[in-house]
């Protein structure tokens, strides 16, 4: 089974006050983005795999890392052009199975990771992958499960998971985890992405700095609005931190507005940044 996990772009985000368990309440709106994507294979026991032979021909030793369970019942082969330099068994896909081998009887299993999205980008990519994960774990072990309690699973590996689930613009609250459909048309739009190659930005360092606040107005106010009336209202809290530290973000969204964006933001807690166009 091979599925291509897409990014998301956050349409504004707020830190709204600091929680007792340590976390923030955010307010955003997640929107799929399929200009950037990984590619995710999962097959039960010696199934042929489709994936594996390219890996193999694709990335060299330095650019592939492998890894087994302790019980020997799943493999993951991780795979990207500038390397992994985390452990297998950790990645987000590995936990998806661990996480609901706890409640279910899995068959073994293989998952083979093309990572191709950016990494530490605030795009999610991680994320995707295990909440597409958790979905084809699910059916290839006949798990009838429904989207609300893969939500639920998705939640428990990382804030933005559970949004993957659904896939679909979504307006996130809490810790990003509490989501309500949103309908946006952004047909008459185009969005691109940028990624700076030499800036990575840790979510520590993002909210180191961050003054939580309530807002006047709901994010859904201001998202009801013109996409050409956004400038200046929709607003990602995190600029004025990650942009302090690096101007180069600041000078980069400036950019954008002057190629002709009429939107343009940072995506997460960065360093990406999107821009929307008139068709």
């Amino acid at each position: 089974m091979i599925a291509y996990p897409n990014v998301k772009l956050n349409l504004g985000l707020h830190v709204l006050r600091r929680r007792p368990d340590g976390y923030h309440d955010l307010d955003t709106l997640f929107v799929p983005y399929t200009g950037l994507h990984d590619t995710l294979e999962i097959i039960t026991g010696d199934d042929y795999s489709r994936t594996s032979a390219h890996l193999q021909e694709t990335y060299s030793g330095a650019q592939r890392a492998q890894g087994i369970s302790p019980d020997g019942k799943l493999m993951i082969t991780l795979a990207r052009k500038e390397g992994v330099d985390w452990d297998p068994l950790k990645d987000l896909t590995a936990r998806a199975y661990g996480l609901l081998a706890e409640q279910y009887k899995l068959p073994p299993m293989k998952i083979f990771l093309e990572k191709t999205s950016p990494v530490g980008a605030g795009l999610g990519g991680g994320s995707a992958d295990a909440a597409f994960a958790l979905r084809m774990i699910a059916e290839l072990a006949g798990l009838e499960i429904s989207d609300a309690e893969l939500a639920a699973f998705a939640a428990r590996l990382g804030s933005d998971c559970a949004f993957f689930v659904y896939n679909r613009p979504m307006l996130g609250s809490g810790r990003g985890e509490i989501l309500e459909p949103f309908d946006i048309d952004l047909s008459g739009y185009r969005v691109e992405v940028t990624v700076p190659e030499d800036i990575a930005v840790s979510t520590a360092d993002a909210y180191r700095g961050i003054i939580p606040q309530e807002r006047e107005k709901p994010l859904h106010e201001i998202l009801s609005r013109p996409v050409e009336e956004w400038k200046g209202l929709l607003v990602n809290d995190f600029e004025t931190t990650v942009f302090a530290k690096y101007p180069r973000l600041a000078e980069i969204k400036q950019s954008l507005y002057d190629a002709g964006a009429v939107y343009a933001a940072m995506s997460g807690s960065g360093s990406a940044l999107f821009a929307i166009y008139r068709k």
